[in-house]
């Protein structure tokens, strides 16, 4: 797939350590490899359709989310963006996890962390705020997609400061393997990825660095410069 020269939309991810076996595990599976821009064959697993329960994720690569996919304010440039990215990681240490484990999130399913994830939060909180001035305000067509959600009043709150809902004290961790799934899919789904997931080294977990992303003319994101974490 030919990369666009200009990316319309930036956002900063934990992503796995290029090669590793989560990132590997991740890229096969949603059939998008970020960092190397380039698809990937699912595997083939009976009686489910991998194409089309990882459809709705496939286009972000595998990730947590740290700071959401944002359009860049009038005067911001990539180049600024990523400096100030990796001052912010210069700063910041790396986070250990209890662990991470396979987990159902409504309708969805997602890694999750084990254990106390406060050190996280942290580092999601301080990117977001550090970073908003890059960011374009949300406009009325994206609030009312959000709003669509039944937000609470906190998840309202940081959409209309922060552009996105789950932030701050709404941020919750995860790392995304499907889209929305019927209850039976959702269960042959779940056997699964937890016969592969239980293979995996992910207790305790460590996160050392974290991804600034763009995205494509054709709405995939691509993983442009990893940062150690570094403080």
């Amino acid at each position: 797939m030919e990369r666009c020269a200009v990316f319309t939309r930036y956002a900063i991810y934990y992503t796995p350590d290029i090669g590793t076996p989560l990132a590997e595990f991740g890229a096969n599976w949603l059939g998008w490899d970020s960092a190397s821009g380039q698809s990937r064959r699912h595997g083939q697993i009976e009686s489910l359709d991998i194409d089309a329960i990882t459809k709705t994720p496939r286009k972000y690569g595998f990730h947590g989310t740290i700071k959401p996919p944002f359009r860049l304010a009038d005067g911001a440039d990539p180049d600024t963006l990523t400096k100030a990215l990796a001052t912010i990681c210069n700063e910041t240490p790396p986070v250990t996890l209890d662990g991470l484990v396979l987990a159902r999130l409504g309708r969805f399913l997602a890694l999750v962390p084990v254990g106390d994830a406060a050190e996280l939060a942290t580092v999601a909180s301080t990117v977001v705020q550090r970073l908003d001035s890059f960011r374009a305000p949300a406009d009325e067509a994206e609030l009312a997609k959000r709003r669509a959600s039944r937000l609470s009043p906190a998840q309202d709150a940081n959409l209309v400061t922060w552009g996105y809902p789950y932030v701050l004290d709404q941020f919750r961790f995860h790392m995304t393997l499907t889209g929305p799934l019927q209850k039976d899919v959702r269960a042959g789904a779940y056997s699964a990825l937890q016969s592969v997931v239980s293979e995996l080294e992910l207790s305790p977990y460590r996160m050392t660095g974290l991804t600034l992303l763009g995205e494509d003319c054709a709405g995939m994101f691509h993983q442009l410069e990893r940062f150690p974490l570094l403080g």
